[in-house]
């Protein structure tokens, strides 16, 4: 094992066992790294590699910081996963995605307010007036998170989030005849709209359904067009 990734096991560790609390003050470097058993720039390394994945928070002049380790917060790290995933691990991020996003849909049918269902609606009338595939993209991300975040989970907004970043769905759309890829989400979203309209969870649940899936097999004809994106997995 690598020194670095021993020293974020122990640092870890420590987290785990509950002598660092969420919120705590690191002791000092030399402090830490004698009572560790690690050389200072050991620890260092590891330091800096868990602020990267948000596990530690660095103060400038204060100190580095046990961060509040809320799930939703560690899971921001993975969205970089998935923004570089190509093939099948972009297919199987959308499979993911499948099995959580309509159950969510279709609870949220029966917590959107009026005021949040007028929203998804004028966010499908920009959606529908978008002049490039990254603006569509963004009305497109806004409409499902807003969907999602009625159920007042944030681990299950984030988690749904890093399965399908605004990189990985331009990069989709792009990959397919645009046109025809927009006008069907077009679709898709209204039926997805109308359902929680009506409160019909078990048709939110429906057509959420079947929008996920278009997008997977969207995805998956490409990876048939392309046999060399495909071989990368």
């Amino acid at each position: 094992m690598a020194l670095t990734d021993e020293a974020m096991d122990k640092i870890k560790a420590m987290i785990v066992a509950g002598e660092l609390a969420p919120g705590s003050r690191l002791p000092k470097e030399e402090v830490l790294a004698g009572q560790l058993g690690l050389s200072r720039s050991s620890l260092r390394e590891a330091v800096r590699a868990l602020t990267a994945m948000r596990i530690l928070v660095t103060r400038q002049g204060d100190g580095t910081y046990v961060s509040s380790l809320e799930p939703h917060l560690l899971l921001e790290s993975l969205s970089f996963a998935s923004d570089v995933s190509q093939g099948q691990t972009a297919l199987q991020l959308l499979q993911v995605r499948r099995l959580l996003e309509p159950q969510a849909t279709g609870l949220a049918a029966a917590l959107l307010t009026a005021d949040d269902l007028r929203e998804l609606g004028s966010v499908l009338e920009r959606s529908r007036a978008a002049a490039t595939v990254e603006e569509f993209v963004a009305h497109d991300i806004l409409f499902h998170l807003r969907i999602v975040e009625a159920v007042g989970n944030p681990v299950l907004s984030m988690l749904l989030r890093v399965l399908s970043t605004r990189t990985q769905r331009a990069r989709i759309v792009r990959g397919t005849r645009t046109e025809r890829a927009v006008e069907h989400a077009h679709r898709e979203h209204d039926e997805i709209l109308r359902a929680l309209r009506t409160r019909d969870a078990q048709l939110a649940v429906s057509a959420a359904t079947v929008h996920v899936a278009a997008v997977e097999q969207w995805l998956a004809a490409g990876l048939v067009d392309d046999p060399l994106c495909a071989a990368e997995d």
